[in-house]
């Protein structure tokens, strides 16, 4: 009989331990950190006002996510695109908002489905060096530009891989410059982001994009399997939130914002 008691009392003991560290553990995670590619409008950029943050249409989504969840959702520079994805894969950084979903980053991250924005990536060539293109072997033989730790879809990827020579850059500044200088064929970027860049060096006039795009993919949020708050429970909130948000038109209100925004700022304009 004391045998049982003592053991249950164990149990008891346990619980009422362990219980106040889950609140604390679950209040702790009120406050998630998030971050992306920094060189990506209307998407995200570093605010001028604010270098240490990021602003664009996916914080904007992830503000009114965290709002609706009772979360609050920091969304932070991380240092160029190749290193703000390491940040996330060591759990240093909660989410990455805005993440295509490939096999090899299944592995470090959870994707939170569905995606609450879909985006073209395509093929930038000089105004005096077009060529004739209709889809993915026409970039065969030819030298091609894309960034460290990008990804344009699995399929894509995968096609690459085995038949394209891409070099990779750190930067969609250097990228657009390499291609600018005659160093590559042809650049592999997002449209709407490749338009902001290329307006912001000058360029506009000298560049043009073939169609069709070699991609159209889904931006993810992407909670990182390192961070002490991925847990089941968050993990399906942000599922069902994220849901409901997507079957509205707040996702596409907020790009057409937030492109308005950005270029106001290039014009000089309000922030």
């Amino acid at each position: 009989m004391v045998e049982r008691w003592s053991g249950r009392s164990l149990l008891l003991w346990l619980f009422f331990f362990l219980l106040p560290q889950a609140w604390a553990a679950e209040d702790a995670c009120r406050q998630l950190t998030a971050t992306g590619n920094p060189e990506y409008p209307p998407y995200l950029w570093r605010d001028p006002t604010n270098p240490q943050r990021l602003i664009g249409a996916n914080a904007d989504l992830l503000d009114h996510l965290g709002r609706a969840l009772g979360l609050e959702m920091q969304v932070v520079y991380g240092g160029p695109w190749s290193r703000a994805q390491e940040e996330v894969r060591k759990g240093r950084i909660d989410l990455m908002a805005g993440y295509f979903l490939t096999q090899a980053r299944q592995q470090e991250v959870d994707f939170i489905s569905p995606p609450f924005l879909h985006t073209p990536s395509v093929v930038w060539v000089r105004q005096d060096a077009a060529f004739a293109y209709r889809g993915w072997p026409d970039l065969k033989g030819r030298k091609g530009g894309t960034l460290v730790s990008n990804s344009h879809g699995q399929a894509f990827d995968d096609y690459a891989r085995a038949n394209l020579t891409l070099e990779a850059v750190p930067s969609a500044r250097q990228a657009f410059e390499k291609l600018l200088h005659k160093r590559n064929d042809y650049l592999i970027y997002e449209q709407y982001p490749g338009m902001a860049m290329a307006r912001t060096l000058g360029m506009e006039a000298q560049l043009k994009v073939l169609d069709p795009p070699v991609s159209s993919e889904g931006l993810y949020l992407a909670l990182s399997q390192a961070s002490p708050c991925n847990q089941p429970r968050l993990r399906e909130r942000l599922a069902q939130k994220m849901k409901e948000i997507v079957a509205g038109p707040l996702p596409g209100q907020l790009l057409a914002k937030n492109l308005e925004r950005w270029k106001q700022q290039q014009a000089g304009g309000p922030h």
